[in-house]
């Protein structure tokens, strides 16, 4: 009957360092994966077409959402700034990122009915 007190405490603590461990990653999983450069305009342009690497902007995304795309910025400031969309709805558009960590990622961007941002998130397909 001990042993059994003293199994379930110890798949516990596990579970519970486990859980800890998954939601610290999940924290910061953007900054890790797509923190590893500032935004730089004409790399961000070239890497359209780039065949060299498969995260083709990926690097630049964590600068570019938390450091330059403020709430408020105007649509069309955007698209000055990051060039021609992806993908473009009535209230959002989308920046390929390429695959990076072998999932296919992308820049998303919230516009609310004035064109102004409202929110920016990376996004996975």
């Amino acid at each position: 009957m001990k042993l059994i007190n003293i199994s379930s405490i110890v798949l516990a603590v596990i579970t519970l360092l486990i859980t800890i461990a998954f939601f610290s990653w999940w924290m910061f999983k953007d900054q890790l994966m797509f923190g590893g450069d500032k935004f730089n305009q004409i790399k961000w342009m070239q890497s359209v077409a780039t065949i060299n690497s498969e995260c083709k902007r990926g690097d630049m995304a964590y600068d570019l959402q938390k450091n330059i795309l403020s709430k408020g910025v105007k649509r069309e400031a955007v698209m000055v700034l990051l060039g021609r969309p992806s993908y473009e709805e009535k209230n959002a558009i989308e920046y390929d990122l390429g695959k990076c960590m072998f999932v296919y990622h992308g820049l998303l961007v919230f516009f609310d009915n004035n064109n102004n941002l409202v929110q920016s998130r990376i996004s996975s397909h």
